[in-house]
């Protein structure tokens, strides 16, 4: 390895986060960084990586783009901006044409690279960023609702797909739009909750939409449990849009969205449920 890629003015050596999960490819760069006079951590899954981010701190991140299980280098970039917002972020991926690269750069990211690159380049671009530091990148800036609003579509499309994967669900026959009708609506009325945020241990607003949902619901079939268990993911892929949107979100309001997020879809679940067993008593008086 020709010594051009080492650094040799004495400092404090820089600090970087490698996360891979080819560990070829982690062993190989470890080897480069820490020739070129950097210490090095490795990863080999988002959640690995994030247990790094929260307990030690970086310089650098150096994470590829695209990695198997939840989550990807995006959310790694993310969770590093909001728990060391001064670390360089460097996204590296196989593929030339880049396109998510090129949205991790405008959004993210403060370089993207592609692989394989020369140990001398890698060194270069690590040492002129850390140089230029991370001033004037763009900040993630939507808040919760912004995204649910954007994604509800998108969001009723994962629900439908996990509730059609449920054998007990789908043994009440109903169309697309049947099972999905209240949906829209609940969106709006989340993304009004969130933008018109309770006060803790506020009494969530009455749904008009969630009573006529749970006097459908008992029409078309359904019992209480299936009621529990749609709803409860309901909540699963509210969840998954906020995840694959982590590297938009407004870190200072997500914690209070999420929160809101689990009380209204409660609230009107409750709601539902009420004026559910209020029509079974109702069948059970006499004639």
């Amino acid at each position: 390895m020709p010594d051009a890629i080492r650094d040799v003015t004495p400092a404090i050596k820089s600090k970087v986060l490698i996360v891979d999960d080819d560990e070829t490819i982690r062993t190989s760069l470890r080897l480069i960084l820490e020739y070129g006079d950097f210490e090095v951590e490795t990863a080999a899954s988002v959640n690995d990586a994030l247990k790094l981010i929260g307990s030690q701190v970086f310089d650098v991140l150096l994470s590829d783009l695209h990695m198997p299980g939840a989550g990807d280098g995006l959310t790694v970039v993310s969770a590093m901006r909001h728990s060391n917002p001064a670390a360089v972020t460097i996204i590296f991926s196989g593929f030339p044409e880049m396109k998510e690269a090129a949205a991790a750069i405008l959004l993210q990211a403060d370089e993207i690279l592609v692989k394989p690159m020369a140990p001398a380049v890698l060194i270069q671009t690590i040492r002129e960023r850390l140089k230029r530091g991370t001033a004037g990148r763009p900040r993630p800036a939507e808040n919760v609702a912004t995204i649910l609003e954007q994604s509800t579509q998108s969001t009723i499309d994962d629900w439908l797909m996990r509730v059609e994967l449920e054998p007990h669900l789908i043994n009440v026959p109903l169309s697309t739009e049947e099972r999905g009708a209240h949906l829209p609506q609940l969106f709006r009325d989340l993304v009004y909750r969130l933008r018109n945020p309770l006060p803790l241990g506020t009494r969530a607003l009455v749904s008009e939409s969630a009573t006529s949902h749970g006097l459908l619901r008992r029409e078309q079939g359904y019992s209480a449990a299936m009621m529990v268990e749609e709803s409860r993911m309901l909540q699963v892929s509210i969840f998954q849009t906020l995840q694959n949107n982590l590297f938009r979100v407004d870190f200072s309001l997500l914690l209070v969205g999420v929160m809101a997020i689990a009380d209204e879809v409660d609230s009107q679940l409750a709601q539902a449920m009420a004026s559910y067993i209020s029509e079974s008593k109702v069948d059970l008086l006499p004639a």
